[in-house]
C-alpha cells in the first residue's frame, strides 16, 4: 500500500517525545565527549522535526527542506546527519547502547542468551518511552517501500556493531562466516517480528514476538 498523507497515529506529543529515548540512550554512554553529545543532540533536532511534521502532514508530504527549517538547520546539515529522508526516520542511538550492553555482558555467556537479554531489556525500555514511535516506524515501514528498502541497508550497519562485539568477547574473526550468518539471523528474526506486529495492528505483545522470533534460533522449526 503507498503511503498517504495521512498522519500517523497517535498525538503530535507522543511522536515528537521520541527524542527523550535517544536523549537516555546517550545519557548511558559516558565516555562520549562534547563534540559527540552535540551531534547526537542535533540528529535528536532533525529527527524531532520530521516528527512534529509528519504528526501534520504525514510522510509523503514531508520534505527534507522542510524538516531543516524546522530543526533549524540547513538542508546540507540534515544530509551530512542523515543521507537519506528515510534515515531520520529508520535511525537513532540505539546502536552504541546495543554495543555497550553486549560487552557488559558476563563472558563465556553464549552469544545468543547475551542478545536475547540485551534486546529485551532495550526493547521494553522503548516501549515504555516511545510506544507511539515504534509502532509510527513499523506502520510506515508497511507503507512505504522506499522506508523497507533502506530499512535492509541500515539493518547491515547494525550487523557490523553485532559482530565488532561478538567478534571481540568470543575471539573469533569478524570476517568469520559463522559469526556473520548469527548476527544476520538475529536481526531478521527481529525485523519480522516488528513487520508481523504491525501487520497485526500492533495488537500484539511485541516481546511475545520477539521472544517466539528469537527462539526459531534457539530451538529451530516445530510442527
Amino acid at each position: 500500500m503507498a503511503a498517504t498523507a495521512r498522519p500517523p497515529a497517535g498525538t503530535p506529543s507522543d511522536l515528537v517525545a521520541l527524542a527523550g529515548m535517544d536523549e537516555r540512550l546517550a545519557r548511558t554512554l559516558p565516555q562520549l565527549g562534547l563534540r559527540e553529545r552535540k551531534k547526537i543532540k542535533t540528529r535528536i533536532a532533525i529527527r524531532a522535526a520530521m516528527y512534529r511534521l509528519l504528526a501534520q502532514q504525514g510522510y509523503e508530504s514531508t520534505t527534507v527542506e522542510q524538516i531543516a527549517e524546522a530543526a533549524e538547520v540547513s538542508p546540507s546539515t540534515v544530509f551530512r546527519y542523515f543521507p537519506t529522508k528515510e534515515d531520520i526516520l529508520l535511525t537513532d542511538e540505539f546502536d552504541p547502547y546495543l554495543e555497550e550492553q553486549l560487552r557488559s555482558r558476563p563472558a563465556g555467556e553464549d552469544p545468543l542468551v547475551s542478545l536475547v537479554h540485551v534486546v529485551r531489556e532495550g526493547l521494553q525500555h522503548a516501549q515504555q518511552e516511545t510506544y507511539a514511535e515504534i509502532a509510527l516506524r513499523t506502520r510506515l515501514i508497511l507503507e512505504v517501500p522506499a522506508l523497507r528498502a533502506r530499512m535492509t541497508e541500515t539493518m547491515a550497519a547494525t550487523s557490523q556493531v553485532l559482530i565488532r562485539a561478538i567478534a571481540d568477547r568470543t575471539g573469533r574473526s569478524q570476517g568469520d562466516l559463522e559469526l556473520r550468518v548469527f548476527a544476520a539471523a538475529v536481526l531478521g528474526a527481529l525485523r519480522e517480528a516488528l513487520v508481523v506486529w504491525a501487520e497485526r495492528g500492533h495488537e500484539d505483545d511485541l516481546m511475545d514476538l520477539v521472544d517466539e522470533a528469537l527462539g526459531v534460533l534457539r530451538n529451530g522449526l516445530h510442527d
